[in-house]
């Protein structure tokens, strides 16, 4: 499959779902890291240096005489409103068939927008589930706040489970989680990049020059008549 024939998979799914989804494979154990990010920092990254200690006393200093705490709340609450019209976040959903689904909010939409995706994009709609994040493990019950009040931007991952009571009788299904139309869209970004990689790259050529190179003809060595010969 093309490039243009993935972008227009991938808008056909926004226009058809509202925003714009993702579907890979979780390659690690979803419930050992809670990491939006999976680059790791060295041991030293976190230690506490002098640099640090005087930079930090520094800064309450400014913050106690230069600046009000009403100045302090406004600028806060103007930063707020930017973040919530201008950022953007990333959510992930992984289940437990160890696949994940991503989807692009904007900071000021609510928590019941992603809610409001799932219910299009799970196999089984009709069955209560809810949505946590870990650790500690925590239930995801205010749907009504937005995902910047909620600290989950730029990115977050939360978890999926069925609100299935214990038992035999009432087990929630295993999987597939997410729809077969879904499940079609599984590794698309990835293969888009490669196919627009190998399109950028030139085709090796090889030019052989036609020129030949002129041999100039040696110069004649000019005739000296040696002092012994007498004619």
């Amino acid at each position: 499959m093309d490039s243009k024939s993935i972008e227009a998979k991938f808008t056909a799914a926004k226009e058809k779902y509202g925003w714009h989804i993702r579907v890979f494979e979780t390659l690690t154990a979803s419930a050992n890291t809670s990491d939006f990010s999976s680059t790791e920092e060295p041991d030293d990254f976190y230690d506490f240096t002098a640099e640090d200690y005087y930079r930090l006393m520094a800064t309450k200093k400014e913050d106690k005489y230069l600046r009000t705490r009403k100045i302090r709340e406004a600028e806060e609450a103007t930063r707020s409103r930017r973040s919530k019209i201008t950022m953007q976040a990333v959510i992930r959903v992984r289940f437990p068939d160890n696949y994940t689904l991503e989807a692009t909010f904007h900071a000021s939409e609510t928590i019941q927008s992603l809610v409001d995706l799932l219910m299009k994009v799970v196999a089984h709609p009709e069955l209560p589930f809810y949505l946590y994040t870990i650790p500690p493990k925590k239930q995801i019950k205010e749907t009504s706040q937005d995902f910047y009040s909620a600290g989950f931007v730029p990115g977050a991952i939360v978890y999926f489970a069925y609100d299935m009571p214990e038992g035999e009788d009432g087990s929630a299904p295993s999987s597939p989680f997410l729809q077969e139309d879904v499940m079609s869209m599984l590794g698309l970004e990835f293969v888009k990049e490669q196919a627009e990689a190998s399109q950028q790259e030139p085709e090796p050529t090889v030019s052989i020059s036609s020129v030949v190179p002129e041999v100039k003809p040696a110069a004649d060595k000019k005739k000296i008549k040696p002092k012994w010969l007498k004619m």
